[in-house]
């Protein structure tokens, strides 16, 4: 019991050393938490975690090796790049203000948030990457210390430290918002935008030079 509780552990650390690193999802935490508020975090993250689950079951079927190839590393960082760069657009080309921004009604973005926590994943030619290594091997590691119970302290552990440290910037975020004008607002979502144009054109740039 005390080893699957620090194999939890260790996967909560590896999960928050991945989650500290600025990404796509980490840039769209902060400009949607500034625009719709702390769920968002939580939603994203929610988002996240189904695609995770989709990626266990791909490993728990044998594809896990595929996932960390190259030629699937191209296709996905060509694909996720052009996705990543039409995100960032959209996110800079914003006209919402803070002052029609609580007023506004969206209803074809109901589900937006867990819709982004998806793409962002996705889109991100790292994450297949880094389940196709990482992952896989602590997925394996995991089966072998407990069977199923394994592979669910694991997947705690994990999601845990997504979950704690995206909510933190969610509510950072959004807190920001009571002392934030129009302008500065503005602003961010400009940063927030050319950040995701320019990993798009990274994802992309990056693995055309590897294939």
């Amino acid at each position: 019991m005390i080893e699957i509780a620090l194999f939890a552990l260790t996967s909560f650390g590896v999960g928050l050393s991945g989650a500290l690193v600025p990404g796509p999802m980490f840039t769209v935490t902060v400009s949607d938490s500034v625009k719709k508020g702390f769920k968002t975090g939580p939603m994203i993250i929610l988002g996240h975690i189904m695609t995770e689950i989709l990626m266990m079951i791909v490993i728990l079927a044998g594809l896990g090796q595929i996932l960390g190839s190259q030629t699937a590393a191209f296709i996905i960082g060509i694909f996720g790049g052009t996705v990543l760069i039409f995100m960032g657009y959209s996110t800079s080309r914003s006209n919402t203000t803070l002052s029609n921004i609580k007023t506004e009604e969206d209803r074809n973005q109901k589900y937006g948030s867990f819709i982004k926590g998806v793409i962002t994943s996705i889109s991100n030619p790292y994450f297949f990457i880094w389940w196709g290594t990482i992952g896989l091997a602590f997925m394996f590691k995991g089966l072998a210390l407990a069977g199923i119970i394994g592979i669910l302290a694991f997947s705690i552990g994990h999601w845990l430290a997504d979950l704690s440290w995206f909510s933190v910037v969610s509510f950072a975020s959004s807190r920001g918002t009571k002392f934030m004008s129009d302008e500065a607002y503005k602003a961010v979502m400009v940063i927030c935008g050319v950040f995701l144009i320019l990993l798009g054109v990274y994802f992309i740039v990056s693995q055309i030079n590897l294939f």
